[in-house]
């Protein structure tokens, strides 16, 4: 990759857990792999009072483990050089005097501003930003969910941002369009003519996409209890992964030809009533189990939880697409916390042959299915049949497996290293549109409306399992079953 023009990479929330996980290891490999000019700073600034001597300290020991065996000192001297750290109030309009001497006067330069803060900071950010004349036309703001709540307060967090960036300048990040499979899943749609007449009602079965973690909430519990597995994960990451596998050709490659169609896939969903939410969505919580083979708590025992929390923390939701493409095609939606594995995966499953001359016992039962795996791994794999080898015509499932880090060997780019660098560049596509955000929140409201007002309680799951019966019996209504149950 070509090395960027300089920049002024400005990080809100510098020693946070985002920050130090994900951020500043993603500009650690671009120092790397040299595309970060000698001239560029990274500037962060946080509520911390700490030396510059001291963040680097932390941030080194911090992100160490994240590099493993890409780490090596050399490399982490010339990150280090471009690194300044200012503690501050980001709420505080006095706090950006040091902040807008350091960034001087370069009107033509580059400035990204990434708020990896509470969205409780993202409009006095924003204002202090403007009235310090801190943003040019050359400024692009990056944005971390959670956006808001519900479709109110998404609106006023955008409104806020929006008095001092134009929407060409707002980057909303949803790291999953970042990943690599993701980014397949765009090739293999809109690169080969191969998939396209199969891509229809008349060959699709069902889509199955779930974001599984192992994790619990892990000492955030005062923010899960205010958020759910519905606003953290399925009104954002999983809603743009159905966009990416139900839109339609974008005219080009261009960001609003393809935020348009995702758009419209968006405007598609068939909205839900409150009888739908009673029969196609399921929320659970997890109980008492295990994790990683070792004994772990249920969600109300986790520190900030309250003992009779109706907070889910999984959700599947049966959603419909009434377009001439996927009317009568069922896309099932799952995520949940607690669960067997860390896994992320987008199933198509297609129809069975309309005459099959081959019987049960022959064919196996088995559909042809495509796989996106975004983690653990990454790769696709197409499932068909085949002879098994013998004098008897038993057909056999085989795959083609497309594994990413097998066929290329080039270095993978981490999905917030992707996002960075195209922020930087100002290109959208891979950024969600201010008018998507709020055609999933209207999307989702229903369903959040219809729990507020149910007096039950999300269903119970063993930590350690793939969440209550109830989600089985989601796809069982249809004669379906899900992956990994099949």
């Amino acid at each position: 990759m070509k090395t960027l023009p300089d920049v002024d990479l400005v990080l809100f929330g510098g020693t946070g857990d985002l920050a130090m996980r994900k951020l500043l290891p993603a500009i650690y490999q671009q120092v790397k792999a040299g595309t970060v000019s000698a001239g560029s700073r990274l500037l962060a600034a946080a509520r911390k009072d700490m030396t510059r001597e001291a963040f680097l300290a932390l941030a080194e020991a911090t992100c160490r483990p994240f590099l493993g065996a890409d780490f090596d000192a050399a490399t982490w001297q010339a990150f280090a050089a471009c690194v300044s750290y200012f503690p501050m109030d980001v709420k505080d309009p006095a706090a950006y005097g040091a902040l807008a001497a350091a960034l001087g006067q370069h009107p033509d330069r580059v400035r990204v501003f990434y708020y990896s803060t509470s969205p409780d900071c993202f409009a006095p950010i924003s204002a202090n930003l403007g009235a310090a004349g801190l943003v040019t036309e050359q400024s692009r703001v990056m944005v971390e969910k959670p956006l808001g709540h519900d479709l109110e307060s998404s609106r006023a967090i955008n409104d806020a941002v929006g008095e001092h960036f134009t929407e060409r300048q707002i980057f909303r990040i949803d790291h999953y369009l970042g990943k690599e499979p993701v980014q397949n899943l765009l090739a293999l749609r809109f690169g080969n003519v191969l998939f396209e007449p199969l891509w229809r009602r008349e060959w699709v079965q069902d889509v199955q996409i779930t974001v599984a973690e192992q994790l619990g909430v892990e000492g955030r519990g005062d923010f899960y209890e205010h958020t759910g597995a519905l606003r953290d994960m399925l009104q954002n990451h999983l809603l743009q992964l159905l966009c990416i596998v139900a839109m339609e050709p974008p005219t080009g490659s261009d960001p609003d030809a393809v935020r348009d169609e995702k758009l419209k896939v968006l405007r598609s969903l068939k909205p839900f009533t409150p009888a739908d939410v009673a029969t196609k969505t399921v929320r659970g919580q997890y109980k008492a189990g295990a994790a990683g083979g070792k004994p772990v708590e249920g969600y109300a025992e986790e520190t900030g939880v309250a003992a009779d929390s109706r907070t889910e923390t999984f959700v599947a939701v049966k959603a419909e697409i009434d377009t001439w493409r996927w009317a009568g095609v069922p896309f099932f939606l799952r995520t949940g916390k607690r669960m067997p594995d860390k896994l992320a995966e987008i199933v198509i499953n297609f129809r069975p042959v309309p005459h099959p001359i081959f019987d049960e016992a022959a064919h196996g039962g088995r559909a042809n299915r495509l796989i996106i795996r975004m983690q653990p791994d990454e790769s696709m794999r197409l499932y068909l049949v085949a002879k098994q080898p013998g004098d008897a015509m038993v057909l056999h499932p085989v795959n083609l497996n497309l594994d990413f880090e097998e066929s290329f060997r080039a270095r993978r780019l981490e999905a917030y290293e992707r996002l960075l660098l195209d922020a930087i560049r100002g290109r959208l596509t891979l950024f969600v549109r201010r008018d998507e955000q709020e055609a999933a929140w209207c999307w989702v409201e229903p369903i959040l409306a219809s729990w507020a007002a149910n007096e039950d309680r999300p269903k119970a799951y063993t930590a350690g399992s793939w969440g209550p019966a109830a989600s089985s019996a989601l796809l069982s209504r249809d004669g379906l079953s899900w992956n990994e149950e099949d």
